[in-house]
């Protein structure tokens, strides 16, 4: 429970969903989880939407056809978005969450991109999902938060096939991030005390027809949650909530997504 000895601070942290690509399953279970934790706060890792709408990449080898072709595809990318959000905050509100942080993944800076290559237009991210109404600080992406002795960040940089270890060496503080859909841990002993990288995983469909572009190559995806519990002096305790085939279980409940 929140009020467990020790324990001044209880976050959930969710990674990448990728709207409209996002699972409902996983989300459903995130959903029960955060009405049954009643965590003080929430984080979420960025790529929120997939916004292949405003991707460069799908006209490569193709010519780029005029905006009006391009808006209404991004209108609906922006309403998947939006419905997604909604769903989320509602448990959000009915678990009385007041402190909410958004962190921009690169897939969401897409859109900000598309707004720059379009200045006449008002599609720029934290404005389309109404961010500030809704109570969340928003990080622009590449900047790092920081909830007691754990930093926070979308996680683009530092990757590789040990892309846990490369984060805690190359930073050199504790770090939590997605952005690799994968599940990974490292630890390491300093002068300083005890530092963590924790990659979350995803809530990002997996299936090989929502992610047609990695054609059929196998992957290292899960679907995953974090609930960090923070203590007095800003240390911290991580517990990855794994869900499987839209089933997950927390604190002796098993949850149906």
């Amino acid at each position: 429970m929140k009020n467990d000895k020790g324990v001044t601070k209880r976050y959930i942290v969710t990674p990448d969903k990728h709207a409209p690509l996002h699972d409902q399953k996983a989300i459903n279970v995130l959903k029960k989880a955060i009405e049954i934790v009643k965590p003080d706060g929430y984080i979420d890792l960025g790529d929120f939407g997939e916004w292949n709408s405003c991707s460069h990449w799908q006209w490569k080898r193709k010519k780029k056809p005029p905006l009006e072709y391009i808006i209404p595809r991004v209108d609906k990318d922006v309403a998947s978005a939006v419905s997604l959000m909604d769903d989320i905050d509602e448990s959000l509100d009915k678990a009385n969450v007041k402190i909410k942080h958004m962190i921009q993944g690169n897939h969401d800076e897409w859109l900000d991109m598309f707004v720059e290559e379009h200045p006449y237009l008002d599609y720029k991210f934290d404005k389309v999902l109404d961010l500030k109404a809704r109570g969340y600080k928003y990080h622009k992406a590449g900047d790092y938060m920081h909830v007691g002795k754990l930093y926070f960040y979308h996680g683009h940089h530092y990757g590789g096939q040990y892309h846990a270890a490369n984060h805690l060496r190359k930073l050199g503080t504790s770090i939590m991030y997605g952005h690799w859909h994968g599940v990974q841990m490292m630890s390491a002993t300093s002068l300083q005390g005890p530092l963590e990288a924790w990659s979350i995983g995803c809530l990002k469909d997996m299936s090989k027809e929502k992610n047609q572009w990695l054609k059929g190559r196998p992957i290292d995806w899960a679907h995953c949650f974090a609930i960090v519990d923070f203590h007095r002096g800003g240390d911290f305790s991580v517990q990855l909530v794994k869900i499987v085939n839209g089933k997950a279980h927390l604190w002796g409940e098993y949850i149906k997504g």
